[in-house]
């Protein structure tokens, strides 16, 4: 353990540097909105004039570089508040463009792509097109600028790298996919799933030019604090339709009761950049103790990151298996819980999935999962503290060594 200590001590540092810079700015904001004791109190009702709901959606807003957000508790999680932007700014008729191959799989319901459940976007009318990424798992630029050719409405890109193994995409990349729609389509709308990348870099996509952005409140931005809701960030009148979609048209923000959660919001939301960086560090940690046994792992340990997802290839379904439940039973709560697989709603296969945490599904605390099929990776995100990533990472290790497939 020592020795993987040492050997990623730089990247480590530089982890830390990118987290002074996001907190530093995270500061700034609070002390610029003047946030006080009083907006974090909530609200009943129908959530009237409540102040610290408009003060809290204006200092996410100003962090993310963007004109407008909408943070809720109401929304239910990243897929609730996706879903809110593709069908709250797309009209029947209208094309979805996905330039990095099909969206998460909970996503591919919405869209209609798989099971074609009543009310997606395809039941709707919404044309949707997909250019696959390249065999190495990169962005196909020339099959992306073809595809830029005929009209689009919507391009939607997902900066995590979901259940697949293919690299996250950076916030320069997405600026630079930007810059290619606004030549080919400068009137689409550029839409990114910023979910697991919010504080990993010192930006976030609408500050290169990305129209609307969403997210969960119980991944990175809450802070582990946050025990529901999502965020939506953007040109102002792109969360105003997102807003609409979420209540009513003409209602739209205005409405919404906050009850006790304000505290949580702005808490965890001030606590991120540190938080964030300690998922980074036990990634870090994690993906250099699974190469030293053997295991392929991405990103490795030396690679820049735009998200805080750790894979872990591991071959077999007993090695997932054994992964997930190992992570279960270093986890505070529910640690004598052995997890199996299951088939999980919105999965095309069943899943096994650890999660021993605060708030049920909460994957800026330590979580474990994956889907049972080739090449039975774990993905493997997030951790309160280092310590209680190394030590997950650790009963891990020993627990898949003793799994007698072979590697």
């Amino acid at each position: 353990m020592c020795e993987v200590e040492k050997e990623i001590e730089p990247a480590c540092k530089n982890v830390r540097e990118i987290c002074l810079e996001n907190q530093h700015r995270v500061l700034n904001v609070f002390k610029e909105a003047r946030v006080s004791d009083h907006h974090l109190k909530g609200s009943t009702g129908y959530g009237y004039n409540d102040p610290g709901r408009e003060v809290l959606d204006n200092v996410y807003a100003e962090i993310f570089g963007a004109e407008a957000a909408l943070v809720r508790g109401q929304i239910a999680s990243g897929t609730h508040a996706i879903a809110l932007c593709l069908f709250g700014i797309l009209r029947p008729g209208d094309k979805l463009l996905s330039i990095n191959g099909a969206p998460y799989d909970t996503l591919q319901k919405v869209v209609g792509i798989r099971g074609r459940p009543q009310g997606s976007l395809t039941d709707w009318g919404i044309q949707y097109e997909q250019v696959e990424l390249l065999p190495v798992g990169e962005l196909d630029w020339p099959a992306i600028e073809r595809a830029l050719e005929f009209p689009v409405r919507m391009v939607m890109i997902q900066r995590s790298r979901g259940y697949s193994l293919r690299r996250p995409l950076d916030v320069h990349t997405i600026g630079s996919i930007v810059n290619l729609v606004r030549s080919k389509q400068p009137n689409a709308v550029i839409f990114v799933d910023n979910c697991y990348g919010e504080f990993v870099e010192t930006l976030e996509p609408p500050s290169v030019g990305v129209d609307i952005t969403a997210g969960s409140l119980i991944k990175n931005p809450g802070g582990g604090l946050a025990p529901t809701g999502g965020y939506i960030v953007g040109r102002k009148e792109l969360v105003q339709a997102a807003s609409f979609r979420l209540t009513a048209p003409g209602i739209g923000s205005d409405v919404g009761a906050t009850l006790d959660w304000h505290r949580m919001f702005f808490q965890g939301l001030f606590l991120a950049p540190s938080v964030v960086s300690q998922a980074l560090k036990g990634a870090i940690f994690t993906a250099r103790l699974f190469e030293r046994l053997g295991f392929e792992v991405s990103p490795s340990f030396k690679e820049s990151r735009t998200d805080i997802v750790q894979a872990v290839i591991l071959g077999s379904a007993s090695r997932l298996v054994a992964f997930c439940q190992a992570v279960q039973s270093a986890s505070p709560i529910d640690s004598h819980v052995r997890p199996e697989p299951w088939a999980m709603p919105g999965y095309e296969d069943p899943v096994v999935m650890a999660a021993g945490t605060f708030v049920q599904g909460g994957s800026l605390e330590l979580t474990a999962d994956g889907p049972l099929r080739e090449p039975y990776a774990a993905y493997f995100q997030g951790g309160l503290t280092f310590e209680h990533v190394k030590i997950a990472a650790l009963s891990a290790a020993e627990q898949v060594l003793k799994v007698s497939d072979g590697l």
